[in-house]
């Protein structure tokens, strides 16, 4: 057994109404590093340890003074010299609450998304957010990005140091999907916020995709309203469980029009399904959706804020035939080569350990 660690989470964090990848990172891993979830059948060990999980309720990453003050009084309580590792969603707003422990605890912050990278936010609070948080990457004894291309913009941005470590999220195991011929039916899972694209995707669909058949469910949170008309569009609000298996089973194409991400576990957790993924590439969306073992992409990338490109490779998936035979080989080579969970909280302890 490795040694104790205390986890530092935003109160959301078992929120059903307010599913966050991140949240679904940090709840997955701690159980299995504390023994909480037991490992899949045959997978190789690696060592639990005791987790001590402090979550603390407040409108992370901009907190009022009564959540500040809960921050403090948890940090404080945390013994000397404890391995402490802390949500950047939480902790990357208030470098000011992390600097008193800097010396006394080995603080450890994983970023799931700089806070800069928010949509919505002005030029000043941009400013801000970036500053906050490269004081408090710079306090930190260690810093965890989810994707290699989250850790070198991490890293870039704030001139850090140290090398920023990689843990990749992992997805868990998911019966295929049943192709339906024509792959008119399109899921986006995700958050309904400007930084999701959802916006982007409905305008294409409707302006420029009209002529053809298809259908569209976006599953998430609704964080800002999308106007949209006619009945093949469906925003279903947040699903999980047997919800959410079902809205994937029933689709053919999972679309993910991102204008930043750290990683897309929603990209890993549709190609568990065999689901080609039309996305972005943003951030760490290009290492999600990897290559199948024969090299092939499981799914077709485009640029970012970029209408004419989204609605070429959805015009695409709906006309070619061969196309969408070709994609839906490749996610079913894909989901086979899929990091697991186990990988993710094995990978973790031993960035803990190091």
């Amino acid at each position: 057994m490795s040694g104790p660690l205390w986890a530092v989470l935003p109160g959301s964090i078992d929120d059903p109404a307010a599913p966050s990848g991140g949240n679904r990172f940090d709840r997955i891993v701690l159980n299995l590093l504390s023994g909480a979830t037991s490992p899949q059948a045959g997978a190789a060990d690696f060592p639990t340890r005791p987790v001590y999980e402090v979550a603390v309720d407040g409108a992370w990453p901009a907190p009022d003074e009564r959540a500040r003050e809960c921050l403090g009084h948890a940090l404080s309580d945390i013994p000397d010299r404890s391995d402490v590792l802390l949500d950047g969603l939480v902790a990357c707003g208030v470098p000011e609450i992390l600097a008193p422990h800097k010396k006394r605890l080995r603080l450890i912050v994983l970023v799931h998304l700089p806070l800069s990278d928010e949509t919505g936010l002005t030029a000043r609070q941009q400013a801000d957010r970036r500053a906050r948080e490269r004081a408090t990457l710079r306090l930190a004894a260690l810093v965890i990005a989810t994707s290699r291309a989250a850790a070198a913009r991490i890293s870039r941005m704030h001139e850090l140091p140290g090398e920023v470590a990689v843990v990749e999220p992992g997805v868990s195991p998911a019966e295929p999907a049943a192709p339906g011929e024509s792959g008119h039916r399109l899921l986006c899972v995700a958050a309904v916020t400007p930084r999701k694209g959802q916006d982007l995707l409905v305008a294409t669909l409707e302006k420029s995709l009209a002529g053809l058949r298809w259908t569209c469910t976006f599953a998430g949170a609704i964080g800002t309203a999308v106007p949209h008309t006619g009945e093949n569009i469906r925003f279903a609000g947040p699903l999980h469980g047997t919800a959410l298996d079902a809205a994937y089973a029933d689709a053919d194409l999972f679309v993910l029009p991102s204008r930043a991400e750290t990683y897309g576990m929603v990209v890993t957790e549709a190609l568990a399904r065999g689901l080609p993924v039309v996305a972005t590439s943003v951030g760490g969306v290009p290492e999600a959706l990897g290559r199948a073992p024969d090299g092939t992409r499981p799914g077709i990338l485009i640029p970012p804020d970029d209408p004419a490109a989204l609605a070429d490779a959805l015009r695409r998936w709906l006309t070619d035939p061969d196309l969408r035979a070709r994609l839906r080989a490749a996610a079913a080579q894909r989901r086979q080569t899929l990091p697991t969970w186990d990988d993710t909280a094995r990978r973790l302890s031993e960035v803990l350990d190091s």
